[in-house]
């Protein structure tokens, strides 16, 4: 009798996405250019893997700006800052250098934008997440959370006339529609944003595990549990069909008991995860019968994000 062929499906677009690569070059070329010790506020993204790594080249990550020896270098996470933060580096002659995605950055443009039309901001998000306390610090008096459908029921505001949602970039792109129709159900004036808040990079690896769900008798996804998209991609494989999914820093975290009666092993990974982690847990599923590798490619994605001005390039002196 012939022995079931054990597949993976690889999803594409996975890992690193341009708001993350710039992060993360930002702090390689800040410790080029200025030299150790860099500090770094908050994880500069999601991943413990890339934390330590850059820990070892120099890069000291704290959690706020007033444990920075005054006059150093400090990086500015992938995931914004308040305003005060940025008041409190200037105050200690902090030599900032901002990583925050351009995406997360048009996020906090919008909300200073309604804050100051007079709008009530209900901002779709998680409670503590260091993006949504970002942006909640640039209209700290008219943005209110709301975390989930179940939360729309929750939000007292001034004028149901005068009311936007904006959302935090990582979200699950389904449970945020569902949340902005309660939201909408409260209130029928509702007013989107100008443009879509989840980010192209969280939408395509979404999409990417949906296309892969269905085929796979268990859905494996690399990143760490800080991770908010990473987070989300377990719970959309799931929506999406797949019996199982299961969210792990690295191959080491592999249990072969997901395996045992498996056919066909989904792999992703978020969109703050290198690239040599996957290889890791594709050599681990390789080592278990799980050699033929298929790529599944459900959006082609090729959006690049120059780096902060402190970093680039000098123009060379005019002779």
């Amino acid at each position: 009798m012939p022995v079931p062929t054990r597949r993976v499906l690889l999803a594409k677009p996975r890992g690193y996405c341009a708001g993350v690569d710039r992060a993360v070059q930002t702090v390689e070329k800040a410790l080029e250019r200025f030299g150790a010790p860099v500090y770094v506020r908050k994880q500069i993204v999601h991943n413990t893997h890339v934390v330590r790594a850059l820990e070892q080249r120099g890069a000291i990550f704290v959690d706020e700006a007033g444990e920075i020896p005054e006059g150093s270098v400090v990086v500015f996470s992938a995931h914004g800052v308040a305003p005060q933060v940025r008041e409190e580096a200037a105050e200690r002659g902090l030599r900032t250098i901002d990583a925050t995605c351009p995406l997360v950055t048009k996020v906090h443009s919008e909300a200073r934008r309604f804050a100051n039309q007079g709008y009530d901001i209900l901002l779709i998000g998680h409670a503590g997440h260091e993006e949504v306390v970002g942006t909640t610090g640039e209209a700290p008096g008219r943005i209110h959370l709301v975390d989930g459908p179940e939360d729309s029921g929750n939000v007292d505001i001034r004028d149901p006339g005068k009311v936007a949602w904006l959302s935090q970039t990582t979200l699950s792109v389904d449970e945020t529609n569902e949340t902005v129709a309660a939201l909408r159900e409260r209130f029928p004036q509702l007013l989107d944003p100008p443009s879509d808040d989840i980010c192209y990079a969280t939408q395509n690896r979404q999409a990417a595990v949906k296309q892969i769900a269905a085929e796979s008798d268990v859905i494996i996804v690399v990143g760490s549990r800080n991770s908010s998209n990473s987070v989300r991609l377990v719970e959309v494989a799931l929506d999406a069909g797949a019996p199982a999914a299961y969210l792990v820093d690295d191959a080491s975290t592999v249990d072969q008991a997901w395996l045992e009666s498996a056919l066909t092993v989904g792999v992703t990974s978020g969109a703050s995860v290198p690239e040599d982690l996957v290889s890791g847990v594709l050599d681990r599923l390789a080592e278990s019968g799980f050699a033929d590798v298929t790529e599944v490619e459900a959006v082609p994605e090729r959006m690049f994000f120059a780096l902060p001005h402190e970093l680039r390039p000098r123009p060379a002196a005019e002779g």
